[in-house]
């Protein structure tokens, strides 16, 4: 049991140490001196030795290996994800298997989805969409393309490693969900490696999209080396505490930095309020999230623990769910920020991969966070009135909100890191209405359906309901326009490597830098010059004009 002085105190070495960390990297991070910049890089390379060199090194290599086996596991999530919930109405649908000494359930299936949608999918489109951004808000480029590319081969195992687990969590006596989770934590450890050096070759000051995906790539392990170290990964409250602390941390601050970016790239304009930034990077570190489970069970089994029941005692709960409300801030933050600066009057739109995706995702985000956030109190104070539907509202949360945003990123630099543009367009329009449909329509019909069940069981009715079971088929069937979706995205993106138009040269878009002077040649708008990036500090330059004709130049 964990009382409410231990919530803080985990919290409290979460906070201390990200404070810790900012000083250090505002002072210029003088723990990378040129002895520990070159012993890191040798580790990064040289180290590894003849496997470096399986992989190249060309600018933007890492990213695009990142991003392009983020579709594919993307892919793989919604299988499991509609398999999941296909089962929920027909047990022995993959009943067949079973010679084959398989035994799935609607329960294994969906977590396996959960996982590989989460780490597979999302995380490996933030990481390398990160990869991009990161080293173009400083200036300089990234560390080392060849271990980051490598690296997303390692991450990728580990999700085979995860998908194995999830369905026989031991084999041989060893277990397989911890084998995944060093597996990633040495990768995800060489990325954070990676962006440290990369972000100690800066050439100018830190703008704050860059802050948001630092701070995103570091929180995982302080808020586990936080958990470990107040002895809270043993307590029910306390693992579902650690699972909310990386989604805040890692997985919502990384993707306000990428999507912010992003934004500016699509839309043309510069970002709306860098003041409601702040508030996101601050909202998100010193706040509990809401979206995922209501427990901490996926936390205990990554870890290699024995998941334990989630009491809250002492005041706890209190705290809990104030800091759950408090998540609002960086929420509302976020979504106005991305949403204002994506519609802004000069929005050019010019290159429009990924628009729709952002402003679906950023669009949901609110009502999804306010149902999350309900049902995470209601489980916190122990209520347990509205369980039965927080396996469709987490569902929910990864496909409505969180893959539009990260992919749609992912789709908005994608001519920036390829050099080329998607194959064709019009299929990236119907993959982002199948979609679309199949998410939001065939997840609320799978909500009616949960909704309806809870109602039942409430007033203790017995026999199962044939308008839910309706629902249900309903809901599975829709979902699966969400894998037809994700195999049109794969197609679309591996083809345009090969087939896609070339970008000729780079579009003039604004980004989350202020530029330090703008050249003033002509009559223009204050939104015009806004939009290129300036800011409020930036000096206006005139730049003459003459009629008079030219004449030979003495050599």
């Amino acid at each position: 049991m964990i009382v409410m002085d231990d919530i803080l105190t985990t919290l409290s070495v979460f906070w201390f140490s990200a404070l810790v960390f900012y000083v250090l990297v505002h002072r210029g991070l003088w723990i990378f001196t040129d002895v520990t910049r070159t012993m890191s890089m040798f580790t990064l390379e040289k180290a590894l030795g003849p496997g470096i060199d399986l992989v190249e090194g060309r600018k933007g290599a890492a990213p695009r290996a990142w991003i392009m086996q983020s579709v594919l596991w993307l892919f793989v999530g919604a299988i499991f994800t509609f398999e999941g919930l296909w089962l929920n109405h027909e047990p022995d649908a993959l009943h067949a298997l079973s010679s084959w000494g398989y035994n799935p359930t609607a329960e294994t299936l969906s977590a396996t989805g959960e996982i590989v949608t989460l780490w597979g999918g999302i995380a490996m489109a933030l990481i390398g969409s990160g990869m991009y951004v990161l080293p173009k808000l400083l200036g300089t480029d990234l560390a080392s393309e060849k271990n980051a590319t490598l690296v997303s081969f390692l991450w990728t195992f580990s999700i085979v490693v995860y998908m194995i687990g999830s369905q026989n969590s031991e084999i041989l006596g060893l277990d397989i969900m911890m084998i995944g989770t060093g597996i990633n934590v040495i990768a995800l450890l060489a990325v954070i490696m990676n962006q440290l050096l990369t972000l100690s070759n800066r050439s100018g000051s830190i703008p704050m999209p860059a802050w948001l995906i630092i701070f995103g790539l570091v929180s995982d392990p302080i808020s586990l080396v936080a958990a470990a170290l107040t002895g809270s990964l043993t307590t029910g409250a306390g693992q579902w505490l650690v699972y909310h602390m990386i989604g805040g941390g890692f997985f919502f601050l990384s993707t306000a930095g990428v999507v912010l970016y992003a934004t500016t790239v699509v839309s043309g304009n510069a970002l709306w309020s860098r003041t409601l930034n702040g508030a996101i990077l601050i909202g998100g570190l010193f706040t509990i999230n809401t979206f995922g489970d209501i427990d901490g069970s996926i936390a205990a089994a990554h870890l290699g623990l024995a998941a334990e029941e989630m009491v809250f005692s002492g005041g706890a709960d209190v705290t809990a769910s104030f800091l759950l409300a408090m998540s609002a801030i960086p929420v509302v933050a976020f979504a106005a920020n991305s949403l204002i600066t994506l519609r802004g009057g000069d929005a050019l739109l010019e290159n429009y991969n990924g628009w729709s995706e952002i402003n679906l995702g950023s669009l949901a985000i609110i009502p999804i966070f306010l149902a999350s956030l309900f049902l995470q109190t209601d489980a916190v104070t122990g209520t347990n009135a509205i369980g039965g539907m927080s396996s469709t509202i987490e569902t929910m949360a990864l496909w409505a909100v969180m893959v539009p945003l990260s992919f749609g990123s992912a789709m908005a630099l994608y001519p920036s890191i390829t050099g080329r543009r998607l194959a064709s367009m019009a299929r990236a329009r119907q993959a982002f209405w199948l979609m679309s449909v199949g998410v939001l329509l065939g997840l609320m019909v799978t909500l009616m359906s949960d909704v309806i069940g809870m109602a039942l069981m409430d007033a203790g009715v017995e026999d199962p309901s044939s308008l839910a079971h309706d629902l249900e088929v309903a809901g599975s069937v829709f979902f699966y326009f969400t894998v037809v979706a994700m195999i049109l995205h794969c197609l679309n993106m591996v083809s345009g490597l090969f087939r896609g138009n070339i970008v000729e040269e780079e579009s003039k878009t604004s980004s989350s830098i202020v530029v330090d002077t703008y050249d003033l040649a002509s009559a223009t708008t204050v939104r015009r010059i806004l939009g290129s990036g300036a800011g409020m500090d930036t000096m206006v330059v005139p730049v003459g004009e003459s009629d008079e004709s030219g004449s030979a130049t003495d050599l």
